[in-house]
């Protein structure tokens, strides 16, 4: 893999200041977002260096961000909270927790990478 396009510098300065252990984190989250942008888009050295920056920065800070200040709730897309009967409800974008790619994000680095099919609804596979 290349260089990262993002440095733990580059999240603080868009998001918040971050502490010894969540400094750890974002590096390694900003070097598979690295790759995952590699890997998902590939036109992405079409992209200015502003824009990689950016876009990994948004990866990383959607995986470290927590609801509510709710650790368990990291990688939730959207959560609420009610008083009486102490209700709680908490949506994940990503269940498993993965890193992932915006379809804006994508677009802004070129599109996401594309597959042809072909398929023949003439031709019969032979059974053995």
């Amino acid at each position: 893999m290349d260089a990262p396009f993002a440095t733990v510098e580059d999240l603080e300065t868009r998001w918040r200041k971050l502490n010894d252990s969540e400094t750890v984190q974002a590096q390694a989250l900003i070097n598979d977002a690295s790759d995952l942008i590699q890997v998902e888009c590939p036109r992405w050295s079409t992209a200015n260096d502003a824009t990689l920056t950016r876009v990994t920065c948004a990866i990383v800070k959607r995986a470290m961000s927590k609801p509510f200040g709710i650790e368990a709730a990291q990688g939730a897309s959207s959560a609420s909270m009610a008083a009486g009967p102490y209700s709680q409800q908490l949506n994940f974008s990503t269940p498993a927790g993965d890193l992932y790619v915006t379809k804006a994000e994508a677009r802004s680095l070129g599109g996401r990478a594309t597959h042809a099919y072909e398929y023949n609804p003439l031709v019969r596979k032979e059974t053995l």
